[in-house]
């Protein structure tokens, strides 16, 4: 039986690896989510896809909660150019956005996605954008896409071409074992970085997403990890006896804040990545944990009894 333990991070930036096995559903989103119909994209001749990028930009919308879209059945045509949208057939099915586009071949072997985001209301396009990468990162392509469409609209960035790090458990006759994922953000592209027999917790990014730190109990004991993804090399920072968890990366990587219990109570330290060197910056008798740099960089935010 695998169990899903926690969804934790989010980086922004794409890598391409496997095949997805992490389903994510939304359950809730804004109460009048915005009404969206993303055409079938025109595959023009020597392009061969096996992947739908319409269908990839439509869950990449739907797992926001501020998108409908809108159902394929329901379009009444299907434009792949601004010029052939019918407004009237889009105020028809109470759309207020249409993404339409094509796909075809660029130079040195990549194919283009051209798209284009035409305001229903307004009746004009209000977004034209052309997306060159290689065929086997299709899946990007069109989660870049979805990212353009997402800010054109809302003014917020689209987070659609990160990544996600979660934990996820499988039950043996004698135990358990656990694994900490990489995955794009709608499960796909799935890569282990760890497996162990003991818990993982709390895996962090790093600024520039090149290195996440996390807690294992590998050794028995809680002990935070540093580990750079491109060469799987991994440290071992801190296993005081006690509790060594809730790593949180600096703003400019240069620092992990922590908790630790080694004099005592958990308190919040901030450790030096290059010395090594640690700095209890809070000291009380209560529980102090969950900390959380501000964008400065200068101050932290924890939870604390």
């Amino acid at each position: 039986m695998k169990t899903l333990l926690v969804l934790l991070s989010i980086c922004l930036s794409p890598l391409v690896f496997a095949e997805a096995k992490l389903t994510i559903d939304i359950t809730q989103g804004v109460d009048n989510p915005t009404q969206i119909a993303v055409v079938p994209f025109r595959i023009k001749r020597g392009v061969d896809l096996v992947d739908d990028v319409a269908a990839i930009m439509d869950g990449d919308l739907l797992r926001s909660g501020q998108f409908a879209p809108i159902t394929r059945n329901n379009m009444l045509s299907l434009p792949n150019k601004v010029r052939d949208v019918f407004f009237r057939d889009w105020r028809a099915i109470n759309a207020e956005y249409v993404v339409v586009g094509s796909i075809s071949s660029a130079v040195g072997g990549n194919i283009e996605l051209s798209v284009s985001l035409v305001d229903v209301a307004r009746q004009q396009e209000v977004l034209n954008r052309k997306i060159i990468g290689q065929k086997t990162r299709i899946r990007a392509l069109a989660h870049a896409a979805s990212d353009a469409i997402y800010e054109q609209i809302t003014g917020i960035k689209g987070a659609f071409s990160g990544r996600i790090l979660y934990v996820s458990s499988d039950k043996l006759e004698d135990g358990f074992i656990y694994r900490l994922h990489m995955a794009d953000t709608d499960g796909y592209n799935e890569r282990i970085i760890i497996e162990s027999s003991e818990p993982v917790l709390s895996p962090a990014w790093s600024p520039d997403a090149k290195q996440i730190a996390y807690v294992s109990f590998e050794g028995r004991k809680p002990a935070i990890y540093r580990q750079v993804l491109a060469t799987q090399e991994r440290e071992k920072l801190v296993d005081y006896p006690g509790l060594n968890g809730s790593p949180a990366w600096s703003p400019d990587g240069k620092h992990l804040a922590m908790v630790l219990s080694k004099d005592g109570n958990p308190d919040i330290y901030v450790m030096n990545l290059e010395t090594k060197a640690l700095k209890r910056v809070v000291r009380h008798f209560s529980i102090d944990t969950e900390p959380a740099w501000l964008p400065d960089g200068k101050s932290l935010l924890f939870t604390s009894d």
